[in-house]
């Protein structure tokens, strides 16, 4: 028996499974890519100032992880509900709610983003209230306040991103990401050097980058024929529905910043130990080692987050499970290959970043440590994907705060301070917090009723905005009877969909 998609099932399980490992690793292949060139563009930036001496680095890098942790996070967390909710809307073929969507979203970024900016304004008073170094803190107040646009046109930029993505639309995203990065660095040399801006021509060519990328990938939703039932253009309907956006992008916020904010706790308890230039230099060494060997799972998260809001918004649970089942079989294999790398190349590593014998030493201890954590995390990193495909992201924050405040870093503090273990004892932690995030993941995914979740899609999807034609055709007058409607549209849905998946 074959469905509606062409694909054969219960007969051909086999031809099914590499089919939906062919979609997942095309979508994750790009979608990884476009995060690590995103990545480096901040990373850039820091290489400039770096060659203007300590001090503008020491600033510079304050900024940056304050910026991360107050800002970036925050947007990057919100702009990620529209894995839910234009995903879904895809699968339902309800194309124009995902301009609506992201309209939506656009508004409420821009309004978020600006309590954020008065925070970076008083950044400098903020650090040195913390007792950061004066110096530093005053420097790193000067380049976050010239980030400040840069903050707005992030969350702009975001938007755009998680508009494509859940259209299967990821390879123009990849090249634009490509462009912007190469754009990147004439315009730090312009700004940094030509112009002799300084730090702050660094931080200020960030925005222009942003603003790049955002310009680039804003022409292609207009003019592309891909997008054309997806954008009709601005709407007041984006005005409504706020506070039930509100709803999903709250908690998807709270789950990444939990995660995030987790291991820039780390990085700070690494200052407060015994010889902390060691432990902070080896801390930053293994961090940037785990963040770009994060970036594959993480763009395996986001093809999965794809597959799974799509199908169950097309209401067909089986495939959303079976598109669940394989890429837990591709994360498992991906983690097993990066601690491999990691374990064999532990000797060489720490050179890559200092000359240091001592540096490369403690790095190359530390590394084991890093290859089974970076296992867990490539499996969380899907079951994550899969828990916004599904649209349970409340469920995901209480995990994440679980997981990291409760046991991982309190189990890092005891590890690296009580049992004197120090930067060892802060990534046992880690190792703790993510193996018990995995796992609870992974137990919520087990007992996931499919069916259930591509009902609530429906009523997601349907609820969210009516579309007028819908009304018509089925002769509703106000929104309550056409949810209703929608609602068993939706069950006789799932009930073919059962149908046509049980075996022969």
């Amino acid at each position: 028996m074959e469905n509606h998609r062409g694909g054969a099932v219960g007969g051909d399980g086999e031809s099914s499974v590499l089919s939906e490992v062919n979609k997942q690793l095309r979508l994750a292949a790009p979608l990884a890519a476009g995060f690590l060139l995103q990545k480096i563009i901040l990373t850039i930036s820091i290489m400039f100032v770096g060659r203007l001496g300590e001090l503008p680095l020491a600033s510079a890098s304050l900024a940056t992880s304050f910026a991360s942790v107050t800002g970036f996070s925050l947007l990057t967390g919100m702009a990620s509900s529209l894995d839910t909710l234009c995903g879904q809307a895809f699968g339902a073929e309800q194309r124009h709610l995902l301009g609506v969507h992201k309209q939506r979203a656009m508004l409420v970024l821009a309004l978020v983003s600006v309590p954020v900016a008065v925070v970076w304004a008083y950044t400098g008073e903020i650090l040195v209230w913390f007792r950061q170094d004066r110096e530093i803190a005053a420097g790193a107040g000067s380049y976050i306040r010239c980030m400040i646009p840069a903050l707005f046109l992030f969350g702009q930029l975001q938007c755009h991103v998680r508009f494509l993505q859940p259209q299967n639309v990821v390879v123009p995203v990849m090249v634009s990401s490509a462009a912007t990065a190469a754009v990147h660095v004439a315009v730090c040399w312009l700004l940094v050097r030509r112009l002799g801006l300084g730090a702050n021509g660094a931080a200020l060519g960030n925005a222009v980058s942003n603003l790049v990328n955002l310009t680039v990938l804003a022409i292609y939703v207009r003019v592309s024929p891909s997008c054309k039932d997806t954008w009709r253009g601005f709407s007041r309907e984006a005005f409504r529905g706020i506070p039930g956006f509100l709803k999903l992008a709250v908690p998807s916020a709270a789950m990444v910043c939990m995660e995030w904010w987790s291991f820039e706790l780390l990085v700070l308890l690494s200052g407060l130990l015994p010889n902390p230039k060691l432990e902070t230099a080896v801390m930053s060494i293994c961090f940037n080692t785990y963040v770009f060997a994060f970036m594959l799972p993480m763009g395996l998260g986001a093809a999965v987050s794809i597959r799974v809001s799509n199908e169950l918004g097309a209401g067909r649970p089986e495939a959303a499970r079976l598109a669940t089942r394989v890429v837990m079989l591709i994360a498992f294999s991906l983690g097993i290959s990066e601690g491999l790398v990691m374990v064999l190349a532990r000797n060489l590593l720490g050179y890559a970043y200092s000359n240091e014998k001592e540096v490369a030493m403690y790095t190359a201890r530390l590394m084991p440590i890093l290859a089974v954590s970076t296992l867990f995390d490539c499996l969380q990193c899907v079951l994550s994907g899969v828990v916004r495909g599904c649209g349970r992201q409340k469920i995901g924050a209480i995990i994440n705060l679980s997981a990291f405040y409760i046991v991982g870093i309190p189990a890092a503090s005891i590890f690296a301070f009580v049992c004197h273990l120090r930067g060892m004892g802060l990534w046992f932690g880690i190792l703790c917090g993510v193996a018990v995030q995995m796992l609870l993941l992974l137990c919520i995914t087990l007992c996931t009723n499919w069916n259930k979740e591509a009902l609530k899609a429906k009523d997601r999807v349907f609820s969210s905005t009516i579309p007028v034609d819908h009304m018509i055709t089925s002769g509703c007058t106000d929104q309550e009877n056409a949810s209703s409607v929608v609602g068993k549209d939706a069950r006789r849905t799932i009930e073919v969909t059962k149908d046509c998946t049980a075996p022969n």
